[in-house]
């Protein structure tokens, strides 16, 4: 009975005592978060200075808005659906070549778009079967022209901001060096450091938006090099079977002419 009542005694001071040290660790541990965030925002982003509130952190905010637009524009199954060529010449071959124009106007893929352009041109200017091609060809450079200048956004951004980074370095050196030079006494040493902080940041923000934009303008100038080639090779090959069920379609309208019933009718007499 006695061990019991020790027991409880020693349990009713040890629980208080942790509740109390709990709380005290919870209560550091959100002190030294605070001042760690504080530190954090006044060192990376106050003492920047306006180079990077005013031109770094929007060059950041524009290289994220390019990289989600091109990644949803530069996708496979939107430039080069599967099976596009297949059911475009299934479609010529059972209504005509004429029809593509109803059915696939407006696509945004690079194959529909530049074969219904080669044959509009062919049919406008005249040519061969290698014109028309030549024209399919062209139309899919000018469609890769206009994705690269998007992409090209990205290695502008990439090759300015190391550069407005390097130029807030300079200018926080030379603030710094004038500072070291002011009075015999020397210099206050929280304008020494906020000089070299100016100095420091700005670089650090000039290579973490400049190196991202050039690593995605790498990637989606490949990936459109990519695509461009594969849509020149099945364009040549789906604008060879247009072509081709065309001039046997015209030849046996040639023969078999449907605009005179009359002999037909006669020979069936």
């Amino acid at each position: 009975m006695n061990n019991y009542k020790k027991t409880n005694a020693v349990f009713n001071k040890v629980i208080p005592l942790g509740v109390f040290l709990a709380c005290s660790s919870l209560a550091l541990a959100e002190q030294l978060a605070s001042e760690t965030a504080g530190t954090f925002y006044r060192q990376f982003f106050v003492s920047g200075g306006p180079i990077v509130w005013f031109i770094l952190l929007p060059m950041s905010v524009v290289t994220v808005y390019l990289a989600v637009d091109l990644l949803v524009t530069i996708r496979r199954s939107r430039l080069l659906p599967p099976g596009l060529s297949s059911d475009m010449a299934t479609h010529a071959m059972r209504h005509g070549i004429s029809s593509l124009f109803t059915s696939f106007e407006g696509q945004t893929d690079l194959i529909s778009r530049s074969v219904l352009r080669s044959i509009d041109q062919g049919r406008q200017l005249g040519g061969s079967v290698e014109s028309i091609r030549q024209y399919a060809a062209e139309a899919l450079q000018e469609r890769g022209l206009q994705l690269m200048r998007k992409a090209q956004w990205c290695q502008i951004i990439g090759s300015v901001a190391p550069m407005v980074g390097l130029f807030g370095t300079v200018f926080g050196m030379i603030r710094a060096f004038n500072l070291l030079g002011q009075g015999t006494e020397g210099p206050r040493y929280e304008l020494l450091a906020d000089a070299i902080s100016v100095a420091l940041v700005t670089t650090f923000w000039g290579l973490l938006v400049g190196i991202p934009a050039l690593f995605f303008y790498g990637v989606f100038q490949t990936r459109i090099e990519a695509f461009i080639s594969e849509a020149a090779i099945e364009t040549d090959s789906l604008l060879g079977r247009l072509l081709e069920n065309g001039a046997a379609s015209k030849k046996q309208a040639q023969r078999h002419p449907t605009s005179d019933p009359l002999p037909v009718k006669e020979a069936r007499e």
